[in-house]
């Protein structure tokens, strides 16, 4: 067929009489050069599209193919063909009226429209009839595309990866929007860029998909307006939920798992720390290996796809449960080393005090203030992976190990968690437990309760405790900050500002002096 045209009269002719003979719909897809791709033949009601895997397949551009199918009713495009143009990525869909004689009646067309201000996915055309359509197609499709790409590029990003983040909550009384807010933070430390949030609330969650299809659907079509090219979910997905998931957007998909764990593989720098990192990895990939497809394969490259990488996906899993058991001897040798240095420590008489605490409370910041050292900060989430130890001093001359360990975060992957073990076994050796809590972070209350629930995991709760609301600098209202102070009985500290720390140092002094080591 000319290329240039959407359908030409003898085309739809012969589509229309043979749709007619066999009261079934029939549909061709195109290409551009206006080569036939697939010949379609399907009920009276409908038709159903092929795999299309040997065409393009790109979240941000389209599928190079335009639909020409015949409607054996006068009914405009419905439901199922949007669906199709949407979750295809096709050029164009064209839906022909078939006359009772077999003749073409008007065609309806319709074709996606960039991200604008109504919200709405496609443009539907008016009812035409083939002779007043214009041979302007590949003018047509030229222009909408680089509508598009003008519109994604009127972001600047400089990420590879660009994210649409999902979560799709049952519980109405969950913060869902706070996590969402976590999720982007942990993102951000991946280099990330955010470009969308979506929540859905259902009663249940889609055993296949988590969202509706037709959410799912919605979705792709938002990702190729905006130019997002990742998915990344609130929730832990299961192989055969993040197999279907691909398939359907054709984009890559992971979740808040795999985020933590890439997070921990840019972080670990000493060699125990990428022993622990490996290990989580290994554990989590493993289930993964023995449905390895095209979509899974999604998974390789950029973010959820560091440390082990791509040549761990193509061993077989006897190697990987080899390559755990050789970490997870490594780890208990780890312990092993960890059990001597804490004999030594033990030797001196210096207590030890543990900070603890959700990531990015400023653990490692406050530690530096108080001891005068240089463990790495910055503004990002787990930017402290490797557990650092210094002295203490106070003023009466009193000396302490004061140890940062590891930030907690909610939900913690169990993997993760025991993987981690070695370097929690720290809290189990310590006298004190600083708690530091971000208070100016509206959530900070959940983050009390997700760290104590770990405390209380490993066996620790019970521990003497004092809590530490860090960031008290951005609080205005100074009669609220100590509100919260009584009624959290917490100490209120800016790790940035260290004369803010003497009623901190005075209580940590007291408690250490005391003979059961309260106070």
């Amino acid at each position: 067929m000319p290329p240039e045209q959407v359908v030409t009269q003898e085309i739809a002719r012969q589509l229309t009489e043979l749709s007619r003979e066999i009261n079934r719909q029939i549909g061709i897809l195109l290409s551009r050069r206006g080569e036939v791709a697939y010949v379609i033949v399907g009920t009276h009601r409908n038709i159903l599209i092929p795999s299309l895997e040997g065409f393009r397949s790109s979240s941000v551009r389209f599928k190079g193919l335009r639909l020409i199918h015949t409607h054996l009713n006068p009914e405009p495009l419905n439901a199922e063909d949007l669906s199709d143009l949407a979750l295809l990525r096709l050029d164009l869909i064209c839906a022909v009226e078939t006359g009772s004689d077999g003749l073409p009646g008007v065609v309806h067309i319709a074709h996606l429209i960039p991200e604008n201000p109504d919200g709405s996915y496609w443009l539907i055309r008016p009812p035409q009839r083939i002779s007043d359509l214009k041979p302007d197609f590949l003018a047509f499709i030229a222009v909408l595309e680089n509508e598009f790409a003008k519109t994604q590029r009127s972001r600047k990003v400089d990420s590879a990866d660009r994210a649409i983040l999902l979560r799709v909550e049952t519980n109405p009384l969950f913060d869902s929007q706070g996590s969402l807010e976590e999720l982007r933070e942990l993102a951000r430390s991946c280099n990330v860029e955010v470009f969308d949030k979506i929540i859905q609330h259902r009663t249940q969650l889609d055993p296949k998909y988590l969202l509706g299809k037709g959410k799912l659907a919605d979705v792709i079509i938002k990702a190729l307006q905006i130019g997002a090219n990742l998915l990344i979910f609130d929730h832990e997905l299961t192989p055969a939920q993040v197999r279907s998931i691909a398939d359907f957007t054709e984009m890559k998909v992971i979740d808040r798992t795999q985020v933590i764990l890439d997070i921990f593989a840019r972080r670990a720098h000493s060699r125990e720390g990428k022993i622990q990192v490996e290990l989580a990895q290994l554990k989590y990939l493993l289930p993964r290996l023995a449905t390895r497809h095209t979509g899974m394969s999604r998974l390789t490259g950029g973010i959820g796809g560091r440390g082990p990488g791509e040549t761990k996906l193509e061993i077989n899993r006897r190697r990987v449960r080899d390559r755990i058991q050789h970490l997870e001897e490594d780890i208990r040798n780890i312990e092993k080393s960890r059990g001597q240095r804490r004999l030594k420590r033990e030797r001196t008489g210096l207590p030890v005090i543990s900070i603890v605490g959700y990531t990015n409370a400023g653990k490692s910041t406050l530690l530096n203030t108080l001891t005068k050292s240089r463990t790495f900060t910055e503004d990002l989430l787990f930017a402290t992976l490797d557990p650092k130890s210094s002295r203490l001093r106070f003023p009466r001359d009193t000396e302490a190990v004061i140890t940062d360990t590891v930030g907690f975060i909610r939900d913690l992957p169990a993997d993760l968690f025991s993987a981690f073990k070695a370097t929690l076994e720290e809290l189990y050796e310590a006298d004190i437990l600083l708690h530091v809590i971000d208070v100016s972070n509206p959530g900070f209350e959940s983050h009390i309760t997700a760290v104590e629930k770990i405390l209380e995991e490993i066996g620790i709760k019970e521990k003497t405790t004092l809590r530490v609301f860090n960031k008290a600098d951005r609080f205005t209202d100074k009669s609220l900050m100590q509100t919260l102070c009584r009624r959290f009985n917490a100490i209120a500290v800016s790790a940035l500002q260290p004369e803010s720390l003497g009623p901190l140092m005075e209580r940590l002094e007291a408690v250490i002096a005391s003979p059961n080591g309260t106070q």
